[in-house]
């Protein structure tokens, strides 16, 4: 079930709002001793995360669906997507839903009974397993604590909602920092003592167009333009993705295959990102799913 983005926060009766988390979304399965970790994508991420799934398996239900995000903590208890890629960090698990317990499909049950269910088969959860933790009951109030804390935002929720596959309207998410996954079509030449890449370049579908939303040449450490060049030989081609390709002569362009998580500051009046920075690749997520947000 994914959240849908809202401009601004609110305040609506039977409504919950929780942290939002900055991680790589995850389906826990527990079957007696065994334990899956699936991406929403489907892949299979035990060993990546296996000390989530060592403690997953210590819970004491047989049968467990778990629904959450793996996150990286900074120093200031703030979830940073950057920190999981380094993968020298420690890996924790907020979760926040339970989908199935002991033999029970919970997934037509209203959203308050099934954190009820969640808080029962974590009880004083194992390291590295908590609680998604919940703010404010006013949305507003809980947005005013996420900006003061330097969140990425809020999710807000509504109590009776039943858990569905696919974007929905009951689950919302509103962002205190711009942060967004863009397709990545190509890439300019390396200048001075920068190598392999010069800056990346972004793009979001809109229908089946892909449309150039700006370049990013910060964020990357010399390990990291290593690792996009070597990722990037196989998808050159001779043409541009792009239905509005920008101009230039020092151009590579790409298969649009890969995704990127990039920081910015605001969308720009002609649909450009302002001061993008990369965070990482992201490998749970299609290419088809970055689009332009609506009213752009």
């Amino acid at each position: 079930m994914l959240a849908s983005l809202v401009p601004k926060p609110f305040r609506r009766p039977g409504w919950v709002y929780e942290e939002k988390y900055d991680g790589y979304r995850i389906l826990a399965y527990k079957e007696g001793a065994k334990v899956t970790l699936r991406s929403r994508n489907d892949h299979d991420r035990t060993a990546t995360f296996a000390g989530v799934a060592r403690a997953v398996g210590q819970l004491q239900d047989r049968t467990l669906l778990l629904d959450g995000e793996v996150v990286a903590f900074d120093s200031k208890g703030v979830s940073r997507f950057q920190l999981l890629q380094r993968g020298d960090v420690v890996q924790s698990f907020a979760v926040f839903d339970c989908l199935y317990r002991k033999g029970r499909d919970l997934r037509s049950e209203p959203l308050l009974h099934r954190r009820r269910e969640l808080e029962a088969a974590i009880e004083d959860p194992p390291m590295p397993l908590f609680l998604a933790r919940r703010l404010a009951n006013n949305g507003l109030s809980a947005y005013r604590t996420a900006k003061l804390k330097g969140l990425e935002g809020v999710v807000d929720k509504d109590c009776d909602s039943p858990y569905v596959e696919g974007r929905s309207k009951r689950w919302l998410k509103v962002k205190v920092h711009q942060q967004e996954e863009f397709v990545i079509g190509g890439l300019t030449a390396p200048r001075g003592s920068r190598e392999h890449i010069g800056s990346l370049l972004l793009g979001a579908f809109r229908g089946k167009d892909l449309y150039f939303v700006g370049k990013v040449g910060t964020g990357f450490s010399r390990e990291t333009l290593t690792a996009l060049a070597k990722a990037f030989r196989p998808l050159i081609r001779e043409s541009s993705p792009f239905v509005n390709p920008p101009r230039g002569t020092d151009l590579t362009w790409l298969e649009p295959r890969l995704v990127a998580q990039i920081a910015f500051e605001e969308w720009t009046a002609n649909r450009k990102l302002r001061q993008p920075v990369f965070l990482g690749l992201r490998d749970d997520k299609r290419p088809s799913e970055c689009v332009l947000p609506e009213g752009l």
